[in-house]
């Protein structure tokens, strides 16, 4: 059966979901797409996974580079895994944009690949924060985040990365 686990972060509640193969959701509370790989049985959970991930969010919130996220267990499309895997190789405290993301999809899989069609993918992203998709920005500068620009920004701040400018 699915767990849920609260965190309470300095940019409001966080909401996670999982089990014991590992993690499948991770949203801002009320963020767009909020729950979208909820199961509509589930249960408070304490599992292994649920303590790990408080640590990351603890580390992460710090200030610090947080390491490697814990377990994940992801559906999606296979672009959109391709997409949320290439997510894991943005270094903390860096940012880039769609059109290089697809670029660097584009050389992995031997595929065309849109900047248009990974903004969608990486909307899709089921777990914010642990696939850094607030790291990917638009050509012309801070665009379109699941949590809203507010929280982007201040992750990117947090972080240390270098902030586009607004559009």
């Amino acid at each position: 059966m699915q767990a849920v686990f609260h965190y309470s972060s300095p940019l409001g509640g966080i909401t996670a979901a999982g089990d014991e193969k590992g993690l499948c959701g991770l949203w801002f509370d009320g963020q767009k797409y909020f729950g979208s790989t909820l199961a509509p049985e589930r249960e408070e959970g304490d599992l292994p996974l649920f303590r790990d991930l408080g640590s990351w969010l603890d580390r992460y919130f710090s200030g610090r580079d947080p390491g490697p996220c814990p377990p994940l267990d992801l559906k999606g499309t296979p672009f959109q895994l391709a997409v949320w895997a290439a997510l894991q190789n943005i270094p903390y405290g860096r940012v880039i944009t769609y059109g290089e993301l697809a670029g660097e999809i584009e050389a992995r899989t031997g595929k065309k690949t849109s900047p248009r069609a990974v903004g969608a993918a990486v909307g899709r992203n089921p777990v914010s924060l642990l696939l850094p998709c607030h790291r990917v920005v638009g050509r012309a500068g801070l665009t379109g985040y699941a949590g809203g620009l507010d929280k982007k920004r201040a992750l990117l701040e947090l972080e240390g990365a270098p902030l586009p400018r607004l559009t």
